[in-house]
């Protein structure tokens, strides 16, 4: 017996009552836009936020649960994931709804794109930086993403969560903790929906600023690659990409990853890469950077899940253990 398919026969009758699926020795390659990694125990996406709270109340606390979202900034070793991944589904999580003349409310599981054409359908402005964001609304409030000279934290109004008890909790924008590209909510609260306030603003206006943010994309970025976005957060003082770059780490290569030579702040699978390759590439172009310039890049990639056996990864060195 697999490994997950022991976990859901150990639970037995606790899961009996759940809607949403449950996927023995899930192949994390398949949800993660790098198209790398190993294996969930167990993958379960609910059908909707009760659905979600049914599932973690009946999961024991000392079987860990894993939350991800789109897959698009996540790099899963090739060990994989032990206990439950939970992926939020597009179907129960994915809808947005105008409330307000400036006011949206969205599921934690709608794609950032999506939410931004919400908005100039609408009319409301301050959404057209979403549109550059390859992920979905969970990730963004939790790592308060951003782009294009705009953050998650100024559109946030609330956001609902489910704890590990599958209680529900709503959050202020103050009680957020919002910094550059992060939040201080405790990483075991699963977001749920948040609502989300803009502007009034020229439906042309908005369109315009959304033009510019994909073109910006298309000639800077290397978006049709296997690519997990901004592999580091920027320096104070600096961008990620230039200490990069003047570390000598512009096209590097380790198997099949490579630091994009189109924007070198981009890690890309450039069709064999493991997670191994992904994370030694990315560990060995910080050890550069260190030696380089004395700056310590802070990954802002997600990195998730147990090493192979003999192919653990030494943060900064960049060397086997």
């Amino acid at each position: 017996m697999t490994r997950g398919s022991a976990l859901i026969d150990k639970l037995g009758d606790r899961l009996s009552a759940l809607r949403g699926r449950l996927t023995p020795d899930a192949g994390m390659d398949k949800i993660t836009w790098f198209r790398a990694g190993g294996e969930a125990d167990v993958l379960f996406q609910p059908q909707d936020e009760e659905d979600l709270a049914a599932f973690l109340k009946a999961v024991p606390e000392e079987i860990p649960i894993t939350i991800v979202g789109i897959g698009s900034n996540l790099l899963v070793r090739d060990g994989g994931i032990r206990g439950f991944v939970v992926r939020l589904s597009a179907k129960g999580f994915g809808n947005a709804e105008v409330i307000s003349p400036t006011r949206i409310r969205a599921g934690a599981a709608i794609p950032d794109k999506r939410l931004a054409a919400v908005a100039l359908e609408a009319g409301i402005g301050g959404f057209h930086f979403y549109h550059g964001i390859p992920g979905g609304l969970g990730g963004a409030l939790r790592m308060n993403a951003g782009a294009n000279g705009v953050e998650t934290r100024e559109r946030v109004v609330e956001v609902h969560a489910l704890d590990r008890r599958g209680e529900q909790h709503v959050f202020s924008n103050a009680d957020m903790g919002y910094s550059y590209r992060s939040s201080n909510i405790p990483q075991g609260l699963i977001f749920t929906s948040a609502v989300l306030e803009g502007y009034a603003e020229d439906r042309m206006a908005i369109r315009t600023a959304m033009d510019a943010v994909q073109h910006h994309r298309e000639t800077v970025q290397p978006i049709r690659e296997k690519t997990g976005g901004s592999t580091f957060k920027n320096p104070e003082g600096t961008s990620a990409w230039k200490e990069v770059d003047k570390a000598g780490c512009r096209g590097l290569m380790i198997g099949g990853a490579q630091m994009s030579p189109m924007h070198c702040n981009f890690m890309i699978n450039t069709g064999t890469a493991t997670g191994h390759d992904l994370e030694y590439l990315g560990e060995t172009v910080r050890a550069r950077v260190l030696e380089n310039s004395g700056i310590k890049l802070e990954w802002e990639i997600k990195r998730l899940g147990d090493f192979k056996p003999g192919h653990e990864i030494d943060p900064f060195l960049g060397q086997l253990l």
